[in-house]
């Protein structure tokens, strides 16, 4: 008598199901494999190029105004030029946002100015230029007295500052967004008497920058 071996319906879809199992935990294997093979060769690039942070220096600085009108409110006009500088030599960099401003004694005198997003290659340098004004911007009440001393010791000391997002371009790969911040310091000669011309400074000095 020949033997009778017949599956049952339960027992083929149960089989089946342990192969479908078998072939998605396979598929998630290869899949994380080569996201984590992607991840590791970016970090690899990234360690051996090891991106330096851009440098920023002030070119120069003219204020051509400066003064109070009303109750505490400021009225300004000041110019400046920034040189940016791309130290890296195998990394470009995106900038996708910049806003300039100044600031007197730890109070913002202009209102933000945007500076147009540019790309800048390895070893490159741009000159940004732009204008920081303000109209009726409420100061603190000692910021006449503070002009005042300045004047008398004969030097208005401003800081000039940057913040905004950046990217790394490293060949074809591109990083997220980076905040950064600059921060310049700007030494003016202000006599006791009301120039001429505009307030200016040349001295093309070191920025400090934090990303």
């Amino acid at each position: 008598m020949s033997q009778i071996n017949e599956k049952s319906p339960q027992h083929c879809a149960k089989r089946k199901l342990i192969n479908i199992n078998k072939y998605h935990k396979r598929l998630l294997y290869t899949f994380t494999t080569f996201i984590l093979s992607i991840f590791l060769l970016i970090l690899l690039v990234w360690f051996i190029l090891h991106p330096t942070k851009p440098e920023f220096s002030l070119k120069e600085a003219d204020v051509y105004k400066l003064a109070l009108s009303g109750y505490h409110l400021l009225n300004s006009s000041i110019q400046i030029t920034l040189l940016s500088n791309n130290p890296n030599q195998k990394v470009g960099i995106y900038y996708d946002e910049i806003e300039v401003y100044a600031s007197y004694k730890g109070q913002q005198i202009t209102l933000d100015s945007s500076v147009p997003p540019f790309y800048q290659d390895h070893k490159d340098s741009n000159l940004l230029s732009t204008v920081l004004v303000a109209n009726g911007l409420p100061v603190d009440s000692s910021f006449s007295y503070e002009v005042g001393r300045d004047q008398m010791a004969g030097r208005l000391v401003l800081n000039l500052k940057a913040n905004g997002q950046l990217r790394w371009k490293v060949g074809t790969w591109v990083s997220g967004r980076y905040r950064f911040n600059v921060n310049c310091l700007a030494v003016l000669s202000f006599g006791p008497s009301v120039p001429a011309g505009p307030l200016t400074s040349k001295q093309g000095t070191r920025c400090s920058t934090t990303v």
